[in-house]
């Protein structure tokens, strides 16, 4: 089992521990990422585009002029497509986005992305996450002693209020639990940081 270094939030080392290869140790499927990430941006999608069709739009209702003897072409309606003002011809109507993937694909795309994130070194093992009080000042001092760059993904055991709401205000910093982790938020991040009991609770339910 690769073994990684176990931080406390002031970013001392103070151990180490063992990750499950099954998880953490994998060659990543690009293509099962891909997929799952495809996946996760559709089901963000409202799908509530609508324009009308030309049983839809107002008016048309006679004939703009007789059938035959004008020497113009026939027309029926003044809100067939060709007209303005006439309706759409197979414009967007309301419709879901979200598609299916097979519980291996999805658990194979998440494994593929813990483990790209320990091959390019952006994983930190901290052994808990915990404030006494409510204040951004403390989260920001978190990030400040890893150095983190632009944005992190702290992923915990159990979301508690003194850490979720003191990592609110941080654009550059996302909380979530365990439970919530997903592929979208992990290649977003440029850094991962997750508790040892979250790693715990992952390597249940993935290994």
């Amino acid at each position: 089992m690769a073994k990684v270094a176990l931080l406390n939030q002031k970013a001392e080392n103070v151990g180490e521990i063992e990750l499950n290869d099954a998880v953490f140790a994998i060659e990543p499927n690009n293509q099962a990422i891909f997929d799952m990430v495809l996946l996760q941006r559709a089901s963000l999608r409202q799908g509530t585009h609508k324009v009308k069709g030309r049983s839809e739009v107002r008016g048309g209702g006679k004939k703009p002029w007789r059938q035959k003897g004008t020497g113009r072409a026939r027309q029926g309606s003044t809100r067939a497509p060709q007209w303005v003002g006439g309706g759409t011809v197979f414009g967007p109507t309301p419709r879901s986005y979200k598609f299916k993937l097979n519980r291996k694909v999805r658990r194979l795309a998440l494994r593929s992305a813990l483990s790209q994130k320990l091959i390019d070194n952006e994983f930190t093992a901290l052994n808990d996450l915990a404030f006494d009080s409510i204040k951004t000042k403390n989260m920001k001092e978190v990030m400040t002693a890893f150095n983190t760059p632009r944005k992190a993904l702290v992923v915990v055991d159990e979301l508690n209020d003194n850490v979720a709401l003191s990592a609110r205000n941080l654009s550059n910093v996302k909380l979530i639990d365990a439970k919530h982790v997903n592929v979208y938020d992990i290649l977003d991040s440029t850094n991962l940081f997750m508790t040892e009991a979250a790693i715990k609770a992952v390597e249940e339910v993935l290994a």
